[in-house]
């Protein structure tokens, strides 16, 4: 008889998953600055779950009878007074672990985020990357995301060692 996979699970990170995505954003900047202290990293944390306006989204896989995380965006939902006083949408941080790549896990997590943003009533989500190569864009645009609709700029503070 052959073993059935277990599906993967799709649905926002909960509060002790933080260790996990913090290894998996080392999948997204491998050269990133190094964190501060964990009451720092822990007050950020507590923040951006007690407000409803960002959600941070997960892929889990079975693994050694345990949930793995390996792939993640999050979702920041902006009040607006344009559009009807409809919010939008804005994705960052879309990583998914090297090793699950290619597995659809990344599509699946931008979907979970859209479809919570529009029942936020967002009229459009965005989202950047500072990554060229076309595979990359290629995968934003099969997710339903057009890379032609609008121009991104971005000012970058100069104070701060180049992130």
């Amino acid at each position: 008889m052959t073993a059935v996979p277990i599906p993967s699970v799709i649905r926002p990170i909960a509060a002790a998953e933080l260790p996990q995505l913090l290894a998996l954003y080392a999948h997204l900047h491998a050269d990133d600055d190094p964190l501060p202290a964990a009451e720092v990293v822990d007050a950020v944390w507590q923040e951006l779950l007690g407000s409803p306006r960002h959600s941070y989204w997960g892929v889990f896989v079975p693994c050694d009878g345990t949930a793995q995380l390996v792939a993640t965006c999050t979702l920041t939902v902006v009040p607006n007074l344009t559009r009807g006083c409809r919010p939008y949408g804005l994705i960052e941080n879309v990583v998914t672990h090297g090793a699950h790549r290619g597995a659809g896990h990344g599509k699946a997590v931008l979907e979970a985020a859209l479809q919570h943003a529009w029942r936020q009533g967002c009229y459009k989500v965005m989202l950047m990357t500072g990554r060229k190569d076309a595979a990359t864009l290629g995968f934003y645009e099969s997710a339903g995301f057009d890379g032609q609709a609008k121009r991104a700029f971005m000012a970058k503070n100069p104070s701060l060692s180049a992130l």
